[in-house]
């Protein structure tokens, strides 16, 4: 594929304005588009048809020079940018040079749990977009069915969660639905034993192996505030992660790696039993 980096798209150009606008939430919502950065997310995006565009520098087009054939044979438009472009897309200090504009993959709640979904993850109320990404990523990385934000929470398609996410967002179901209500009940009519991690939890996550063979949705709860207490109260049972150390606290993303984990753990263990 030729791409003419002799006269490349500008921070001035149609195109890349409009792309540049796709940082903010409103002109997603409005365009119906949101923007990738980096070689994981702009590689997922290609790879799983969610990508339209894909914006590129000269040095990066010689870098990802697999990516620029992979959209070429996809289909998608490459456009070649100028470095200054790049910086006005970009939302890292130092720019990756490559980016893409993607349609949106966020799933129904319906359609994200599917019929017989055995981990779920479900973060409540989640603000940080790092954290938000690092659970994406990790929710992926377990094999979970889905992942559920739950509450008023970080849009999941803002270019800091897509960059944190690692290209995971195209890869695992991922809801936004503000109706936590809605969302726990949803989660019960599918079987999923709903459990919430809790400092003063009743069950050791050490002990909790034959819990957590069966179907499960973990809630995780918000950055500052955690999970309220009506809001635990409607879990079915409360889990805590043994802390043997000094640290008061887990972060959001740690705990939910080690409860996910721990479950992808047993379930996987309890399936390999099955087959011998």
């Amino acid at each position: 594929m030729h791409l003419d980096f002799q006269n490349p798209y500008t921070e001035r150009t149609r195109s890349v304005v409009n792309a540049s606008k796709l940082r903010r939430g409103a002109a997603r919502k409005k365009a119906q588009r949101f923007l990738a950065e980096g070689e994981n997310a702009v590689d997922a995006a290609i790879a799983t048809g969610a990508a339209t565009d894909v914006f590129i520098t000269e040095q990066a087009a010689e870098k990802f020079y697999d990516l620029v054939i992979a959209a070429g044979h996809m289909n998608i438009y490459v456009h070649p940018i100028s470095e200054s472009a790049a910086n006005s897309l970009a939302d890292t200090v130092t720019s990756p040079g490559i980016f893409a504009v993607c349609t949106p993959v966020l799933w129904s709640l319906d359609q994200g749990l599917g019929r017989k979904p055995r981990l779920v993850g479900v973060p409540v109320e989640t603000s940080e977009p790092g954290n938000a990404g690092t659970l994406i990523r990790v929710a992926d990385a377990v094999g979970a069915d889905a992942v559920v934000f739950a509450g008023h929470t970080v849009d999941p398609q803002s270019p800091k969660v897509v960059r944190a996410s690692a290209g995971s967002l195209f890869h695992v179901p991922v809801v936004r639905e503000s109706n936590i209500e809605m969302v726990l009940s949803k989660l019960r009519t599918r079987g999923l034993n709903i459990l919430a991690t809790a400092a003063d939890g009743e069950i050791n996550l050490d002990h909790a192996d034959e819990l957590l063979t069966q179907p499960t949705a973990w809630l995780f709860g918000n950055e500052a505030h955690g999970l309220g207490e009506s809001l635990l109260a409607k879990a079915d049972y409360r889990v805590r992660i043994p802390i043997r150390g000094r640290a008061e606290s887990l972060n959001v993303a740690t705990a939910a790696s080690i409860c996910m984990y721990e479950s992808a753990k047993a379930q996987y263990s309890q399936e390999d039993a099955r087959r011998l």
